[in-house]
């Protein structure tokens, strides 16, 4: 049974940093394509990073450039997001996905294959 478990989410302050873990499980996650969405309510999901299978690249929206980081501990199989420089507007709920594919992702959520639950992110100024 192939399961994403999120975890880091809590309650920030503008300008504060928290760090998002998604631990996986079922799958060879060195397979994985992993990124990380996140919705707003009455919204799509919409991108936010994607990591591929080694680490080597990363991909950013353009909103979280120089503030968010992906990253990965294949030994762990675990993705993580560092942010930083908390937004009001980066206040929803981040969900951790898979892409266990041949073909390239990209930005569009339905490409993902696998996701976890889901963790809530509220910044407060």
């Amino acid at each position: 049974q192939v399961q994403l478990v999120e975890s880091g989410g809590g309650l920030a302050q503008t300008g504060d940093s928290l760090r998002l873990s998604c631990a996986a499980s079922g799958l060879t996650f060195t397979n994985l394509i992993m990124a990380w969405f996140r919705r707003s309510p009455g919204k799509e999901r919409e991108f936010v990073a994607r990591i591929n299978q080694s680490g080597s690249l990363t991909n950013y929206a353009e909103f979280v450039k120089g503030r968010f980081t992906i990253s990965r501990d294949n030994a762990k199989n675990t993705v993580y997001l560092q942010m930083s420089s908390l937004k009001a507007g980066d206040a929803t709920i981040y969900y951790c996905t898979a892409h266990s594919r041949s073909y390239y992702p990209g930005r569009e959520y339905a490409n993902y294959d696998y996701w976890g639950q889901g963790t809530q992110v509220t910044v407060s100024s």
